[in-house]
């Protein structure tokens, strides 16, 4: 039971329990690619407050990153999302407030997959959940789904779909990161012209029904819940959904799963016939013909961020095993879009990108976007990082005191 407390005052009080509760002792902090997670149980009152049943009840209190922007973003409040699933993906994660700058979500209990199975087989029952998952995903209705930017593609224009997220990669992208990484870009062989490279080799696509899309499944948005029958698969980190073809999602997932060849074959075969034996074959449409176009354009568009990732993880002070695991992740990526952008020349030898980034760290002047940290911008690591440390004194005191009162309040008041 929540306390009756009227609009505005309750949502005051929630922020500032909330911003205090963040900043309170012993807390666990979790890094990702584009947001900072403190996580905490509740605590009483706040618990109280958002009507959970316990104040033990532990919350990922959730500040999106200053980034560069690598991927489109087309609703900026991720909680509007996470209400629209919830209905139907009852474990995913719930908003229990939005601040705008800020949420605080429900931690989902389990273990990441990144972390259970880092690499190689993941196994068949497992791929069988995320292909039911999909499903789901394709069982929303537009109607449901917040609005779209006005220059979206019309539903069921696949090829204008991939020419939007080709054109986004190219202008938001590219060009707009050119004034601090272009000379980088040149020497280490990304081509200007890729995007409309991997355009102009691709073939009409057939048309299929939008869904909406997860489009970052991957093994560290995958959380294993324990169930009392085994485990649930609960997939986390929503603030890059969009709408969409649905080849989109499958073609990110197999990329960024880093399948082996079999479990990619089987993920295609369970995707489609889950999708096929829901009632979306159409969704399934043209798929031997149209994944590879798809897989191209993941693979053609990840050149910039990768090659801006390696530079942005040099340290201040990077020694030479620095340089080169960074020039060895930017040949690794060109390696594998030498089809989609149709390289002919073998990728630039590891020594040249070696000395590339030698000259862009050496020549970046970079600003710490948060205090106590060197350079580069946060969010980028490829891995999640979880720290403790203390908090402010006091905040006890402070919670059992505006908890008492919110009790007092609940007691007296007339029903």
């Amino acid at each position: 039971m929540s306390p009756q407390l009227p609009g505005r005052a309750h949502r005051a009080l929630v922020r500032f329990l909330a911003e205090n509760r963040r900043a309170s002792a012993y807390e666990e902090v979790v890094i990702g690619h584009h947001n900072m997670n403190h996580i905490r149980p509740l605590g009483q009152p706040l618990a109280l407050l958002l009507g959970e049943r316990s104040g033990q009840v532990r919350a990922k209190f959730r500040t999106p990153f200053e980034t560069i922007e690598v991927v489109p973003r087309i609703w900026p409040r991720e909680s509007e999302i996470l209400r629209v699933v919830g209905s139907r993906l009852p474990d995913a994660p719930r908003c229990l407030a939005d601040f705008g700058v800020w949420s605080l979500d429900t931690l989902v209990k389990g273990r990441v997959l990144s972390d259970v199975v880092p690499e190689g087989t993941v196994g068949a029952d497992r791929l069988a959940a995320l292909a039911d998952f999909f499903v789901t995903l394709s069982d929303v209705p537009k109607e449901e789904l917040p609005g779209l930017p006005a220059d979206w593609p019309e539903d069921g224009d696949s090829l204008g779909f991939l020419h939007w997220l080709a054109g986004f990669a190219a202008d938001r992208v590219y060009q707009a990161n050119l004034p601090r990484f272009g000379a980088l870009f040149d020497a280490v062989g990304v081509p200007g012209d890729a995007m409309e490279r991997f355009l102009n080799a691709t073939p009409p696509l057939t048309r299929r029904p939008f869904a909406l899309l997860h489009t970052d499944v991957h093994r560290a948005n995958i959380v294993l819940s324990p169930r009392r029958d085994g485990e649930r698969l609960v997939v986390i980190d929503w603030e890059t959904a969009m709408y969409g073809d649905p080849l989109h999602e499958l073609a990110t997932h197999l990329v960024r799963m880093q399948y082996g060849k079999t479990e990619k074959d089987l993920m295609v075969g369970l995707w489609a016939e889950a999708m096929r034996r829901a009632g979306h074959g159409e969704m399934a449409a043209g798929l031997e013909r149209d994944l590879p176009s798809y897989l191209g354009f993941e693979l053609a568009q990840s050149v910039f961020p990768d090659v801006m990732r390696a530079a942005l993880r040099l340290p201040d002070q990077p020694t030479d095993r620095d340089f080169a695991e960074a020039a060895e992740r930017v040949c690794r990526a060109l390696w594998r879009a030498r089809e989609p952008l149709r390289l002919e020349e073998r990728p630039v030898d590891e020594d040249v990108v070696r000395q590339a980034l030698r000259r862009w760290q050496a020549s970046d002047d970079r600003v710490a976007l948060v205090k106590g940290r060197g350079k580069g911008v946060r969010g980028w690591d490829d891995s999640r990082r979880r720290k403790r440390r203390g908090g402010s004194p006091g905040a006890g005191l402070l919670n059992g005191m505006i908890g008492a009162l919110l009790l007092t309040r609940m007691t007296v008041m007339p029903r």
